[in-house]
């Protein structure tokens, strides 16, 4: 079985994200795409609780049979990569991670990241054009996607102006109105 990791906040997941993993599962033949809201993420803060967030996921995840929401990330200590790769590999063994350029730009940061890179093969997401470059032994496959940059943080804005972004999938933006989240 092909398995990658799709990791994020995912505070509130959108229409870019499903269009990214459908594109990866696509491209490189997976069987599953894991769908993994970080609890506690290192990076920056999730405001939105964590079953919120888990909710919205599992309700997009709906929309392909390959996404399946994943609760690995839930405990309360930090939701580090390196972590969440070692128990899926626990499970399946080989497994690729879904990643945007910006964030991959910035690996080198992660915790263990030597690990992180040694223990998985990357599917880049970027933009036509865009150009990154990888550390040492990393084993990087590109993918080039027409998906529009949608910012989770101007969906949150505009959820606060009590707009409903078109970005949402109409689920999602059922579970946001009527648990008044973002207001």
């Amino acid at each position: 079985m092909r398995r990658a990791i799709f990791g994020g906040t995912f505070d509130p997941i959108h229409r870019a994200h499903l269009v990214v993993a459908r594109e990866a599962a696509d491209a490189f033949s997976l069987d599953q795409v894991l769908f993994i809201p970080a609890a506690n993420p290192p990076h920056k803060e999730a405001g939105t609780p964590y079953e919120h967030r888990y909710k919205m996921v599992e309700l997009a995840c709906a929309e392909d049979p390959r996404f399946l929401p994943s609760r690995l990330e839930e405990d309360s200590r930090k939701s580090y990569s390196i972590y969440t790769i070692e128990r899926v590999k626990a499970i399946n063994g080989d497994v690729f991670v879904v990643i945007g350029a910006d964030a991959f730009a910035e690996i080198q940061t992660w915790f263990r990241w030597q690990d992180v890179v040694r223990e998985v093969e990357f599917i880049v997401v970027t933009r036509p054009g865009h150009e990154y470059s990888s550390p040492p032994g990393a084993r990087v496959h590109r993918l080039e996607t027409v998906a529009l940059p949608v910012s989770s943080s101007e969906i949150r804005a505009a959820l606060a102006r009590g707009e409903t972004p078109a970005e949402l999938p109409k689920s999602v933006a059922e579970y946001i109105r009527s648990n008044k989240l973002y207001v």
